[in-house]
């Protein structure tokens, strides 16, 4: 008896425990020196140069943190906040408020660093499915990932 109590127990814990956060990182190299790849993504709003499936992107401020909102060609929007910015060493995080990606908890990384005569551009997010399973999540944020990267090496010259 005492053993299916521990069980039911332990179940039970499981189930209220918190989902382990999921990580995606992808990486670019770039034939162009860092300072000129960070011109190019560095602002903010920057992504609605470079990134595929941003048709337009919108500043705003809350308090004293910038927040952009993101249009996606083909319609629907992402809003997100940006968390830490560190213009010397090439990066900013920001997290998503509100999206329809399969994700929640997203907080992510985008950063810029010297490779060779070009530079390496890393992009790391972590987060939490979101109506879908573990890996479709993680599909989808790598796709977004890649698509970036590539318009950042097609437009970082």
């Amino acid at each position: 008896m005492l053993k299916i109590v521990v069980s039911a127990v332990a179940l039970a814990a499981a189930a209220v425990a918190p989902a382990m956060a999921l990580e995606v990182t992808k990486a670019a190299s770039v034939a162009a020196p860092p300072a000129t790849v960070w011109k190019t993504i560095g602002g903010f709003c920057g992504i609605g140069d470079w990134h595929p499936v941003v048709e337009k992107c919108a500043l705003s401020k809350q308090g004293a943190k910038q927040q952009r909102t993101l249009s996606l060609k083909g319609g629907g929007t992402i809003q997100e906040e940006e968390q830490a910015r560190d213009d010397a060493a090439m990066s900013y995080t920001y997290t998503i408020l509100e999206s329809p990606l399969p994700v929640s908890d997203y907080k992510s990384t985008i950063s810029v660093a010297k490779d060779g005569s070009g530079s390496k551009v890393t992009w790391t997010g972590s987060f939490k499915a979101k109506g879908a399973p573990d890996a479709k999540a993680q599909d989808v944020i790598g796709g977004v990932y890649d698509a970036g990267l590539k318009g950042i090496s097609d437009k970082a010259k």
